[in-house]
């Protein structure tokens, strides 16, 4: 461009020059004619003629140049405009740019953009520019709807340097009350699609547009069109990554709410999707997941773990497993694993989901109930609701313990076999049990042939009864043993002495990680044994402790006794009966 701008220069240079010698010929050629006609003389027709026709070309040649010099403005306009259409992906940005563009091209004093639904083909955008109003104006359409109909039906530009003197259109609506005169209107079309018109108007000069203007707009049409198409398809792109996004988040938000781990694979095993709690459990991080293989980014959850994915992942059916696994950020661990293949819409394998369950807390929960077992019937163990809650692990409250033991039985155990013994000795013990139980007492422990009874602890809440309960079960043990000798021989016929106090203790899990008992440790537990230590076979000794909180409801005898190693005498009460 800086050549042909410089050659342009000098050329308007030399002609510049030309006009004026040719001026100054004819000034001179005119004075030498007036010279001769004083004298009768007079100058050849052909010389002023020649002059004349001179000057005449070097006029002509000067406006062609001019003309030349606009155009050459308003290529250089255009191609500049390309650039700067095309520098912005925004909609509205691109076709402000356009207007403007327009009215610099053309000398228009208004301009319009209108863009076309693609689907619907009704008009979906217009940007417009007034510069009678010294700004953007797209309140009103004030232009020749005739024409803009015209350009979009027949695709084909029009061009009319007076509008009310064309026959076409001077007697339209929108001509006469707008009072319009140049008009110029190209379509915008993209790929033989039609995508909109470029429209300016003068209302105040006709004639201000010719083909020159006519030409530059559909070159300008042409360049928007791809400017615009590109705009549109950035805006679809956006707002379908808008859409996914949503889409995301809200799978995302899905995800976190899940209790359950989830991770899905594609067809060749990478991951494409890891839940926050698939995070969580496996201590793995999902941003260092995604796309990378599946069984090289989970921890080692057993041995056949790859080839049950495969087998998925090939043949299309579910797999449910429950793996024992040790996972280096919380050790032991249970989880429940389900396989299923995910399917395309044509009912293709396009990879795996995963969904895992983390079961250790259940497992721990079974664990402790088996353990809970052993110490209350089945009807209490059913009414726990929390084994969390329950505070095992060490707990001082005020209980009533029950120490029964068999009498005589060390003397009995040495004149049988033991296998006749232990069935002798279980007939006693389970009839100890039941008696214990049937008050939803637990049992504490077995210690040889006697048995330790608990009532109001974490397992057994009995705030306002327990001490009842306990001499209840006594009785009841005292009634059951003289029913089972109805059916023993008399060399077999043993007797419980018991012994029951109500006070302090440590309720809870002792012992070592790999076995624990539930029991009961302190005074309490201590002074029941040596209540049972003086009770006679038969008998029961409650404390006055337990006597105070049950005396209202049993027949009981107050009597002086000294306890094993001490020789102080002790208010204990006999047990005789209940009320």
């Amino acid at each position: 461009m800086t050549l042909i701008t410089q050659q342009i220069d000098n050329l308007t240079t030399e002609i510049m020059r030309l006009n004026y010698m040719a001026q100054e010929v004819s000034h001179m050629l005119q004075e030498q004619s007036n010279l001769l006609r004083i004298r009768n003389m007079s100058l050849p027709v052909s010389v002023l003629e020649d002059t004349q026709g001179f000057s005449e070309a070097v006029k002509l040649l000067s406006e062609q140049l001019a003309s030349e010099q606009v155009e050459l403005a308003q290529l250089r306009a255009l191609a500049h405009t390309g650039g700067l259409i095309n520098s912005s992906l925004d909609l509205d940005t691109v076709l402000r740019r356009a207007m403007d563009t327009v009215i610099g091209l053309t000398g228009a004093v208004h301009g319009y953009v209108m863009l076309l639904d693609q689907n619907t083909g009704e008009t979906e955008k217009v940007i417009s520019v007034n510069l009678e109003a010294g700004s953007t104006d797209e309140a009103e359409l004030m232009i020749s709807r005739t024409i803009v109909d015209e350009v979009m039906r027949t695709r084909q530009p029009i061009l009319t340097t007076d509008v009310q003197d064309d026959e076409r259109f001077q007697l339209t609506d929108s001509v006469l009350k707008y009072d319009l005169r140049s008009i110029l209107c190209v379509p915008i079309i993209y790929r033989d699609q039609l995508s909109g018109v470029v429209y300016a108007d003068n209302r105040i000069r006709e004639g201000l547009f010719g083909e020159s203007e006519l030409n530059l707009l559909v070159a300008f049409a042409n360049q928007a069109a791809i400017a615009i198409q590109n705009a549109r398809l950035f805006e679809r792109v956006k707002a379908r990554l808008e859409e996914v996004t949503a889409i995301r988040q809200f799978l995302d938000s899905i995800f976190a709410s899940i209790a359950s781990a989830v991770i899905t694979t594609d067809a060749h095993g990478n991951i494409r999707t890891c839940s926050p709690v698939a995070e969580q459990i496996l201590g793995v991080m999902a941003t260092e997941c995604i796309g990378q293989p599946v069984t090289q980014v989970l921890p080692a959850l057993y041995e056949g773990f790859e080839n049950v994915l495969i087998e998925v992942q090939q043949q299309g059916h579910q797999e449910i497993i429950e793996v024992n696994t040790v996972l280096a950020h919380r050790g032991p661990t249970s989880l429940s694993l389900k396989l299923s293949p995910l399917r395309g819409e044509q009912n293709e394998t396009q990879g795996v989901a995963i969904v895992l369950d983390d079961l250790t807390a259940i497992k721990e929960r079974d664990e402790t109930i088996n353990v809970i077992r052993t110490y209350l019937p089945p009807a209490m163990v059913r009414n726990i609701q929390s084994i969390d809650s329950l505070g095992l692990s060490g707990e001082e409250r005020e209980i009533t313990v029950i120490f029964a033991d068999v009498r005589g039985f060390t003397t009995f155990s040495e004149q049988l076999a033991p296998e006749e013994l232990m069935q002798i000795i279980n007939q006693y013990l389970s009839a100890g049990s039941s008696a214990i139980q049937l008050l939803e007492g637990i049992i504490d422990k077995y210690m040889g042939d006697a048995i330790v009874g608990l009532y109001n602890t974490q397992l057994n809440p009995q705030v306002d009864d327990h001490a009842l309960r306990a001499v209840r079960a006594a009785m009841a043990l005292v009634s059951d043993v003289q029913a089972l000798h109805e059916v023993l021989p008399p060399e077999q016929r043993l007797f419980y002495g018991i012994g029951i106090h109500t006070g302090t203790a440590i309720v809870g899990n002792v012992g070592s990680p790999s076995r624990k008992e539930f029991t009961a440790l302190g005074y309490a537990v201590t002074f029941a044994k040596k209540l049972q230590e003086i009770a006679q076979p038969g008998e029961v000794i409650i404390s006055e402790e337990t006597y105070q909180a049950v005396k209202d409801h049993v027949v009981a005898q107050s009597t002086e006794r000294r306890l094993r190693g001490d020789n102080t005498p002790v208010m204990v009460y006999q047990l005789t009966d209940i009320r």
